[in-house]
Order: structure tokens, then sequence, then C-alpha cells
């Protein structure tokens, strides 16, 4: 990976994020640049967002590559009534419009009309609510001119080089008062980060897991337009959380690793106000070690690192607390953050499961002690032994001090926080899903994670799936993500949305928008924990593959790993299962097959030992090259 300068750094993404953010738009929340905004100056703007950090020392280490434009024709084009065409593009994409009229007649004015949804059949919806997008403008065409851009709003501009325009979401087109028009007229001209659409597939036996997959993938491509993992197309900004998921998620569909690393980089420089997404910077670094091999992001950002573990706030159990006493300023400082943090759990506010937030809190521990935990590994890594025993030490007391003091022995359930009698979905999920809980008490738990439902956002949900298909509930998993209601992916995919949704219904935050790539959780769940396709040593020198079935009859997929291509199909039936993979030369694996009744196992038709962990079966190591194993019942 190739390294240049901060500054540089910093003035192209001053550059592309504010670009003509002093142009007058219309007023209203969803635009993501209103009229008061766009009328600051740049430094004002700035210095309310937070996007340029006080301290900029260090280096950030990847060059970002040129972004791509592609230029799609519809799917559907339809003249529904004289001189007006209805066009479906079949996905909703970051784009512009172009149209190509010959012998243009001089004079006369097209309207056209865009967006994310439909109202009804062949119609596009003018009025979609939330921060649904809706454009409606007017073209008039001028003689000897046969080729138009459609104008976008300014706000479109966000992110986007000059040299490649505006781009708003958008799906469906409505043209009137329009010449005769054929498909090869009428052209969406995508913008994305370089994206290999090949290096990554999932299909299995569930048709709606594989629309989901199908949704997610696509949310990871269309939602790269702006070279920096953002949140959506409302604030087109960059956050932690929203940046974690999609870190994941475009490590299992896609072969690039500079764009996760370099929005890892940028925010670990301009933070966002959560505490628990401060203390995700260091899940971020661990990932991006863990799918690179490489540890120059992390020598370059080791200091940084360190203080966003927030270890200078630990009392004398280990426990730490944001608001009593109040963040130092010497820490608000060593996290570059001009002002301090504030506890989140989960967003928006009514997807906290009736969370009580204690100052010591329990979500915000456990994302500590995660922290602590591979802060540790990353230490040791960079040959930084004796920090490596400080933050492993300091993990442990947090572990015990958690299941001690933020733990109801009376319940078995984990409570919201010091001095709380509550038990949120959150506060039991958290320590599930970053394993924390005692043997002894997973079951416990886990039953009441499993009682509680989607209790949580698009955002918990990624840690709700990872909690379940570790405790071996893989079924009911899938099946929260399939489920016929408001709080799934299918019910994304019911309501028109062809990229993933801010959160699961409108009726849970009045503003959502509907290219949210924080809500794509299935991009890495599919591949991570139905194949179980995760690298065990870094840089895939090793690679686990532990598939996660469930009742599924069969699944197959292959993702992109710095090793080369790791490629799994599995079929099963009441009298075995059966596990193909496809080891890249330069590694081997470690292969587990689902234990169930047991049976006899075999590896490429020969018996084979295998040690049992996890309610698995594994083989280790298997070699590179295509090996089969099967377990008969």
């Amino acid at each position: 990976m190739k390294k240049h300068c901060m500054a540089r750094t910093t003035n192209i993404a001053h550059r592309e994020l504010f670009h003509d953010v002093q142009r007058p738009a219309e007023a209203g929340s969803c635009l993501g640049v209103p009229v008061w905004l766009a009328a600051l100056p740049l430094y004002v703007v700035v210095a309310l967002f937070g996007l340029v950090s006080a301290a900029t020392a260090g280096e950030i280490t990847v060059e970002r590559l040129p972004r791509q434009q592609e230029r799609i024709q519809p799917v559907v084009m339809k003249e529904k009534a004289p001189d007006v065409y209805f066009i479906d593009f079949g996905k909703a994409r970051f784009a512009g419009l172009e149209l190509s009229i010959e012998k243009a007649e001089a004079g006369r004015t097209l309207v056209v009309r865009m967006g994310e949804a439909i109202s009804a059949p062949e119609t596009v919806d003018r009025k979609p609510g939330g921060c649904v997008r809706f454009h409606s403008t007017e073209i008039t065409l001028e003689a000897g001119r046969d080729h138009y851009v459609v104008p976008l709003r300014g706000g479109d501009r966000r992110l986007m080089p000059r040299e490649l325009g505006p781009a708003m979401p958008f799906r469906y087109v409505e043209i009137e008062n329009a010449p005769r028009l054929t498909k090869q007229d009428v052209t969406q001209v995508a913008t994305f980060y370089p994206f290999n659409d090949a290096a990554a597939d999932f299909k299995c036996s569930n048709p709606d897991l594989n629309a989901i997959w199908a949704l997610c993938k696509h949310t990871m491509k269309a939602t790269s337009f702006g070279g920096v993992f953002i949140d959506g197309d409302r604030e087109r900004k960059p956050y932690e959380a929203d940046a974690y998921i999609n870190q994941l998620g475009w490590y299992c569909c896609t072969d690039d690793l500079t764009l996760p690393r370099y929005t890892h980089e940028y925010l670990i420089l301009r933070p966002t106000w959560p505490t628990e997404w401060i203390l995700i910077s260091t899940l971020m670094a661990w990932e991006d070690y863990r799918y690179t091999g490489d540890t120059t992001s992390l020598e370059a950002f080791y200091d940084d690192l360190k203080a966003k573990t927030l270890i200078a706030l630990q009392r004398e159990d280990g426990l730490i607390s944001t608001r009593e006493p109040p963040m130092p300023k010497e820490v608000i400082r060593s996290i570059h953050r001009g002002s301090g943090t504030g506890d989140i759990v989960d967003w928006p506010r009514g997807e906290r499961d009736g969370y009580d937030m204690k100052p010591v809190n329990t979500v915000v521990n456990a994302f500590h002690c995660r922290s602590l935990e591979v802060m540790a590994e990353m230490a040791a890594a960079i040959g930084k032994q004796d920090d490596a025993k400080r933050f492993k030490n300091a993990a442990d007391k947090v572990r015990r001090s958690i299941n001690e003091k933020l733990f109801d022995k009376e319940t078995g359930l984990y409570v919201d926080g010091e001095g709380s009698k509550h038990s949120a979905l959150h506060a039991n999920m958290f320590p599930l899903a970053f394993g924390l809980v005692p043997a002894d008490r997973r079951d416990k738990v886990a039953a009441f994670v499993k009682s509680r439902g989607m209790a949580c956002s698009v955002y918990g949900a990624q840690f709700l799936m990872e909690a379940l298909f570790d405790q071996g509930l893989a079924d009911y998993a899938m099946a929260l993500m399939t489920a016929d209601n408001d709080r799934s992916w299918k019910h994304m995919i019911d309501v028109g949305a062809t990229m993933t949704m801010e959160a699961w219904d409108r009726k849970y935050k009045g503003n959502l928008d509907w290219n949210h790539a924080w809500g794509a959780a299935p991009a890495n769940i599919l591949p991570r924990k139905v194949l179980g396709i995760e690298p065990l040593e870094p840089g895939f020198a090793k690679i686990l593959i532990q598939p996660r079935p469930g009742t599924l009859t069969w699944a197959e997929g292959h993702v992109p790993s710095k090793a080369g291509r790791i490629a799994v199909r599995f079929d099963q039936d009441a009298s075995s299962f059966h596990l193909k993979v496809d080891i890249p030369n330069g590694t081997t694996a470690r292969v587990g097959v689902p234990k169930g009744a047991g049976g006899s196992l075999s590896l490429d038709g020969k018996p084979v030992k295998a040690t049992e962990s996890g309610g698995h079966l594994f083989v280790d190591p298997v070699p590179a090259g295509k090996h089969e194993l099967r377990l008969s019942r």
C-alpha cells in the first residue's frame, strides 16, 4: 500500500467533502446542505462538524484509487401516455442522468422526475417521505444540441469530484413532453469506487437470503460513490459505526483493501461524538490487520489507537464512564475530539429496548473490554510486548468487573449499567457477541437475547447476528433476517428499496434514507457466519472455514482474500453433511463441520481424526487446494 502525506490527504478530503458547499440549496434536512449551512464560510462548517482534526500528526498510509463511472441503460422503458415515458433502471444508484435527443425541437421543454420509489405502477413517488429522494427539473431543448445532462441539486455535489459531476440516488425516471426516445437515449451514469463484482458471491437454498445478499452487496458498491464510507445520502458523512459494518461487508464483497483503510484512518483523526464509536476505531484497526496482514497502519496510528481504548478513564476496577466524572480535557485531545463524547447504545433512541442510560454503561464497557483485547493483539503484532501485557491485563480486569458488577445473579442477566435493575437486549447481546459471557451463563443469556427478537436497530443487528450465530442459533438468526414483518431485511426489499435502509421502517425513524450501508450487515454475516469464512491468522495466512448452516439444505459462495479466492459449498440431508472447500495456494485452513448427532468424518474419501469445539468437528490443518469433507450421520 502506498503512502502519502497527511497534508495532501487532508486537502483532498476537504476539497471533496465540501465541494460547492456554499452554493444555495433548497431548505430541508433531507438534502444534507440546507440554506443556513450552505451560506456559511467553509471554516465555520469545518468547526461545526469536526471534519478537520486539530491534531493531524501522522500519515494516512494508503492512496485511494480513482473513482469510476458506469453507464447503465434502462431495464424497463415504457411510453405510458403520449410523449410521457416511465423508466426503471432496475436498481437505485448514486448517479447522474443523461439524455440523447437527435434533431431536437428547439424550445420544447421536458419535465424530468427522478426518484428512489414509486407511488403506483409506472409513477415516480413525488412525496416519498423521510429522506427518500425525489427530484424534479426541466430541460429546454436547443437547436443543434443532442446531448443533455439533467441538472441535479447543489447538495448532490457533495463528495463528488468536479470532473464526475453531481450524483443522487435514483432508480426511476419519468419524462413528460418528450420526443421519441429509446432505451439507448436514456443513461444512468453511476459513480462508485473500483469494485470487482466477480470477487464474491453467495447462494443458498433460501431464496429470501439470496435476495438479501444481492441487496447488501449492491449497497456496498453503490454507496462507495464518495470515495469514503459514509452514513447515507442525507449527511454523506463518515461515522465509525457505519464504517465498521461497511468495512466488514466490503471485505466480503470485493477485493479492494484501500477504501476501508482510508476511511478508518480518516476517522481516527476526525472522530464523531458517540463514546462507542471512539472505541470502534480500535475494532476497525483490528479488522484491517486481520484482512490485510499489514502492520503499516497500526504503526502509523499506534498512539492514537491506544488513546481510543479510553483506558485513561478507568476506575480502579477497570470500568469507565464518560459522565461521572466528565471526560478530562487531555483525554479529549488525545482522541482528537474538540469536546467530550456521549454514550449512544443504539440509534435511533427508540431502538434501545428501554435501555437505562446509567453513567457506568454496560454496552460502553463491553466495547471498552473488546477494545483492550484487540489492542493487546495489535501491540504484540508490532513488537510492543510490554504494552500487549498491559492491555491484556486491563481487559481481564474489565471482564471480571463486568461479570461481577454489571450482572444480576438473581435473573442471570446483565443489567444496563451500574445501579440499574433493567436488562435490555443490548446489555446482553454485546457481551455475548464480544465473548465476555462465561460458559456457565451463556445458555441463559442467549435464551434472553433470543426472546427479545429484533429489538435493536439495523446497526445493532450486526452484533445480534454475530451473537446468535456464534451461540449455535443460526436458524433463528436467519429467520429474523427473512421475517415477514417490518423489522427485517426482507421488509426492505418488500417496500421497494434496492440499497439497505437507515432503519427498519419509516415509523421507527421518520427521516430515514434508502441508501445506508450500516443496514447491510448480511453482506458480512452470510459469508462470515453461514459459509464460515474468516481469517484465522492475519492476511489469511491461515483460514478458518466453519459453516453454520442451520436447516439450509445447501449453500455456496466465494470470497476474496489477500491469499486468493476462497470457495465453500455445503450440502446436507438427514444422512450426511458434505462440505467442499477450495483453499488458495500458500495458505492452510482449519475446517469445521457441524457435529450434529455425530458420525464418521472423512477428508477426501479417507477417515480423518478431528477435534471438537463449539459444536463443530475440526480438521486442522487442511492444505491448499480443493478438498471434500463428509460427515455421515
